[in-house]
């Protein structure tokens, strides 16, 4: 028998923590890592995301019919949507910082911001965003831009003012995270992909009111008779079923960004604490809108609304997902 000075012999090893982990910690599947998370919540972004573009082309198709030209419906959609799309993708983060009252952040006002936003930024390996402050006693922060080499973090400066270090770099790392991921691209096409839902549903219904019904095209037969019923009670419907969608959406990328920030700084306490200060001293914020409002850090607008039409997951969920990470 070796003993255990013998070379190469190997020392008792005592049993991981892992195997006595607590059992309350189940808002994550046990065992689960943040790497776990962060893949889980792109997939179902994902797939949230592929059933708003299917129904912008069903949409699209059903306008050829009423129109009376039949699939050229969806090339007619691909033009519509390409224009819309290219406004938003250039002109859609600046719309942002106006309407959110946003002022951009020189170092020499914040060196301490501006030394945490680039810190993180190398942690992520991104370019460092623009700084901007809003003037709001409110605690929040949103990132915006087209991509990470033209993006901004905007913080409150009640955020700014009640939260300690650890706490405000949770914050940004949350931020940071939505622009490393990408979020501000996707959040902004799922805005968009939205809003040109509701506006192929505006013009199905008032095509279909002002005679449009009676237009056919070649060859459409029952199939397309079919389709034109199915299309004019999607369309009532389509606007709802895309904002529940793009609420959901939201849902899951705060979860992905929450996820994204540990990974960044190590530490979920830290964002776990800013969260449990946020919720007990919460203020909305003033300038915050419908269509701004899945931007930011926390639900700016206090409407108290859960599940299908919540922007943003309940805090408390989120803290349990941080305790367990």
């Amino acid at each position: 028998m070796a003993s255990a000075s013998a070379p190469g012999a190997k020392a008792p090893v005592p049993k991981t923590p892992k195997a006595h982990a607590p059992k309350e910690y189940k808002p994550l599947e046990p065992g689960k890592s943040f790497f776990d998370e962060i893949n889980a919540n792109k997939r179902n972004s994902v797939l949230l995301m592929g059933c708003v573009c299917a129904l912008v082309l069903f949409l699209c198709l059903v306008l050829g019919y009423i129109w009376g030209i039949g699939l050229y419906g969806l090339f007619l959609g691909l033009i519509i949507g390409t224009i819309y799309m290219a406004i938003s993708y250039f002109y859609g983060s600046n719309i942002v910082l106006a309407l959110s009252g946003a002022k951009p952040l020189k170092k020499k006002d914040d060196p301490y911001l501006f030394h945490l936003v680039e810190g993180l930024a190398l942690a992520a390996q991104v370019p460092k965003p623009e700084v901007y402050i809003v003037k709001d006693p409110a605690m929040n922060a949103f990132a915006t831009g087209r991509d990470p080499e033209h993006s901004a973090i905007v913080v409150t400066s009640g955020l700014r003012k009640n939260l300690n270090r650890s706490e405000l770099e949770g914050v940004v790392a949350h931020e940071m995270s939505h622009i490393a991921n990408y979020d501000i691209r996707f959040m902004m096409l799922t805005i968009v992909m939205v809003g040109l839902v509701g506006f192929l549903s505006e013009i199905i219904l008032r095509t279909f009111i002002w005679g449009g019904r009676g237009r056919r095209s070649g060859g459409g037969g029952s199939g397309g008779a079919l389709i034109m019923i199915l299309g004019i009670v999607l369309a009532v419907l389509a606007p709802l079923i895309a904002l529940m969608v793009r609420f959901a959406i939201s849902r899951q990328r705060e979860y992905l960004a929450d996820a994204t920030a540990v990974k960044l700084t190590r530490y979920p306490d830290g964002l776990k604490h800013a969260l449990e200060k946020i919720k007990k001293n919460y203020k909305p914020v003033q300038r915050a809108t419908d269509t701004t409002a899945p931007m930011y850090f926390a639900d700016p607008i206090g409407k108290k609304m859960a599940g299908l039409f919540s922007t943003h997951p309940p805090i408390e969920d989120r803290i349990k997902r941080l305790s367990s990470l």
